[in-house]
């Protein structure tokens, strides 16, 4: 049987402390989050054809720069429709955070 989902826990699955937007500004941004975990996720998913939903919780908080270079820049490489399509967001810690997250989706252009 295919998984229908699959959860991506940035505190286990990445860091429970996320910096900044790019590689070269320190450890865990949100550039080596997207090539490292996201991208290929996101990839699967298309080609299995399931979901994939982000936990957000147990980390010790997100730069919106973070935030904007992963789940933006994942909106700039697929389209913003397809990362609706396939991504869904949890966080228990910080709720208002899926508002912010899909903003940033929201007013990606297309690279």
């Amino acid at each position: 049987m295919v998984a229908t989902q699959e959860i991506i826990s940035i505190a286990n699955d990445f860091t429970n402390a996320p910096g900044a937007r790019n590689i070269d500004e320190g450890p865990f941004s949100g550039e080596q989050f997207l090539k490292d975990v996201l991208k290929p996720a996101f990839e699967k998913a298309i080609n299995v054809g399931y979901d994939i939903v982000i936990d957000l919780d147990n980390t010790e908080g997100y730069a919106t720069s973070f935030l904007e270079e992963a789940f933006g820049g994942l909106a700039r490489l697929y389209g913003k429709e397809k990362v609706f399509e396939i991504l869904e967001f949890k966080s228990e810690d910080e709720p208002l955070l899926i508002d912010e997250i899909k903003i940033y989706i929201s007013e990606a252009e297309a690279a």
